[in-house]
């Protein structure tokens, strides 16, 4: 059972901001599969997007305790717990008080009627919440605080028939509420007192300012449009059901948090649902991440073939393939990133009204990172169309041209330096994983030769493939490390180089890739077992360590025979999710506790692709020279700072 934790906001003297110091883990994810709503474990939501994950906040209170927040609760004390209703992303919170029980249910609803892949077409863009009283007597309080435009509009608050408008900026809200508010200023406050079986309902509707204001929803069409929602997903979760395995729950919860992250009309999935949600506490790495990248596309889809999401795969790629046209035909660098919509402008800018989460600043929507160049996409992309596209089958011209544009590009540009996977805003350089990525282009592309019609180039595609594998071999080694190093005569380790085996540019039982993988799982793996992205930068900060990099290290051991210390890593990842399954992108190596942008995408891919090679691995007898016949893995102690015991325990 999960207890209800206290906000602690630092209300500031003077009219100074009052920062959000909420844990980043505490928050439960709500979707229609076009916008996000995060709700925490005292039943206040407090992100809210509407109509598009990349919309302006509705509810920013994430971001500052000042930006809006929307909270049902119980008057008193109560001991709190909560979980998704089954196969669903319906989020049923329970309060035990002393009188008696509530359960106060939440979700965006998603279009009547809509099933299966047909999720998130006809959203129709409101939160529905209902708080049904299931034995005793129970008092509950309202607190509600529309604050649009990332808290810059105060609204306001008008009552009409049955609930509350808000007026102010481009859109208007009606609150449907059976309940009596009371208004002060831009904010409403009520008290209500529920017996055993009484139930009533709530919505939340958004709507532009110049057209009809929305019609106000009685509590039966809030109960029934919750029904239907949950069984949406229930069908969806019915046909998705291809992963059979351990941690069979978790694969399927993760590939319904991919399809919440995924904005339908599009078939883009968002990196995160949310901005600015710091690398480190106070520090300044706060990133929007409410996009669609390029890099994340094979592994998301390795990722939805695992999940059995046939169709999200499809979309997924004929978006990006859209997104892209025309930019390598033009010369231009292939962009990393995209807006869900298929938008290349994704200028940054600051907010500097709102205080950041425990005083992150600065508060930042739009990425820069959108005019990087980064070569590793160029092999991203084509992994992405040889998991995706049918075998054997001719591609549509515009497709195949651009897939060979693609190869072109990487077998012309891959001797360039780069920012490389994590996108470092230092001076570019020849890192290991983007000449990888670009032998992946070209191996990926040799594959589909005959699809792309590209016979006459196969020559040229097998040379310049070579050169890479020669290169990466000889300049990518570091005899001192024992390993692959982060960047062609660097000296510095990189948990990308866990991609070798992974991708297939050298056989897992390689002694240059057990080196490897043995190293990263010592230097890189902090106490707690979890595996950092690299060590050193040109920012002078901390940052957390990275669950996607420690599911690619349950990956690789997997991959290379070591199936027993696979699934303690994999574990160790796994004990990072919160009560209701989400990952975040980051854990602070000290407390524990979640940092980056949440829910991560990128973490849940991690945790599926983990799970199917451990899986793969268990079912095929274990090679000679792996686990306990192999004296590297046997003897090593693992990490000084404690970490992942390559022995077979974990501290």
């Amino acid at each position: 059972m999960a207890v209800a934790q206290t906000v602690l906001a630092e209300s500031g003297a003077d009219g100074l901001r009052s920062v959000s110091a909420r844990p980043i883990g505490d928050h439960a994810l709500l979707s229609d599969c076009r916008s996000a709503a995060l709700v925490t474990s005292e039943g206040s939501v407090d992100w809210l997007c509407l109509p598009r994950f990349d919309s302006p906040a509705i509810f920013a209170r994430l971001l500052d305790e000042d930006a809006g927040h929307w909270s049902i609760r119980t008057a008193g004390p109560a001991d709190v717990s909560r979980r998704y209703a089954e196969e669903t992303l319906v989020l049923e919170t329970t309060f035990r008080a002393a009188g008696g029980t509530a359960v106060v249910r939440d979700a965006l609803a998603l279009g009547r009627r809509e099933r299966g892949h047909a999720l998130g077409e006809a959203s129709p863009g409101i939160l529905l919440r209902q708080v049904t009283c299931t034995e005793g007597q129970v008092t509950l309080d309202i607190a509600y605080a529309p604050r649009p435009e990332f808290g810059l509009i105060h609204p306001l608050l008008t009552p009409v028939r049955g609930g509350l408008a808000a007026y102010g900026g481009a859109h208007v809200l009606l609150l449907s509420s059976p309940v009596e508010l009371t208004v002060s200023g831009s904010t409403a406050h009520g008290r209500f007192t529920l017996r055993a079986s009484d139930r009533l309902g709530f919505a939340l509707h958004v709507g532009p300012a110049w057209g009809s204001e929305p019609v106000r929803w009685r509590a039966g069409r809030v109960r029934r449009r919750l029904n239907d929602t949950a069984e949406g997903w229930r069908s969806w979760s019915r046909q998705h059901r291809g992963y059979i395995g351990p941690w069979q729950k978790e694969v399927a919860h993760s590939g319904r948090v991919l399809r919440g992250l995924t904005f339908a009309p599009t078939g883009a999935i968002v990196a995160a649902a949310t901005t600015s949600l710091p690398e480190r506490p106070g520090g300044t790495r706060n990133w929007d991440y409410r996009y669609t990248w390029v890099r994340d596309a094979s592994f998301t889809l390795q990722a939805l073939a695992t999940a059995a999401c046939e169709k999200e795969k499809d979309k997924f790629f004929g978006f990006l393939a859209r997104a892209a046209a025309t930019q390598l035909h033009r010369g231009v660098n292939l962009q990393i990133m995209y807006g869900i919509g298929g938008e290349h402008d994704l200028s940054e800018r600051l907010l500097p009204h709102l205080a950041g989460w425990r005083d992150s600043t600065p508060v930042r929507t739009g990425n820069d990172a959108w005019r990087q160049r980064q070569l590793d996409v160029y092999g991203e992309l084509l992994d992405a169309a040889h998991e995706t596209l049918p075998t054997g089958e001719r591609l549509d011209p515009p497709t195949r041209a651009f897939l060979v544009e693609a190869a072109d590009t990487a077998a012309r540009r891959w001797t360039e330096p780069d920012q490389g996977i994590w996108e470092r805003r230092g001076p570019s350089r020849h890192f290991l994983h983007s000449k990888l990525m670009c032998w992946v282009a070209l191996d990926r592309a040799i594959a589909m030769a005959p699809a792309l019609q590209a016979d006459e180039r196969l020559p040229h595609w097998r040379h310049e493939r070579d050169n890479i594998r020669q290169a990466v071999e000889e300049r990518g080694w570091n005899a001192g490390l024992g390993a692959f190093a982060q960047a062609f005569g660097s000296d510095e380790l990189d948990a990308s180089a866990l991609m070798l085996p992974i991708v297939g540019f050298l056989p897992p039982h390689d002694p240059r890739v057990l080196s490897t993988v043995l190293a990263v799982a010592t230097h890189l793996t902090d106490r707690n077992g979890l595996v950092r992205r690299y060590l050193g930068d040109e920012i002078e900060e901390a940052e957390g360590t990275f669950l996607l990099c420690t599911f690619w290290l349950a990956q690789a051991l997997a991959l290379t025979g070591h199936v027993v210390h696979a699934r303690q890593v994999f574990q160790t990842a796994l004990a990072h999710a919160n009560d209701v399954g989400l990952l975040a992108e980051e854990t602070d190596p000290v407390t524990g506790e979640a940092l980056g942008n949440f829910p991560q995408a990128f973490s849940h891919i991690g945790l599926i692709n983990a799970a199917r090679a451990i899986r793969d691995a268990g079912q095929q007898p274990a090679p000679q020279g792996t686990e306990h016949r192999s004296p590297a893995w046997t003897t090593a102690a693992c990490t000084p700072s404690g970490g992942v015991s390559i022995n077979g325990s974990v501290p």
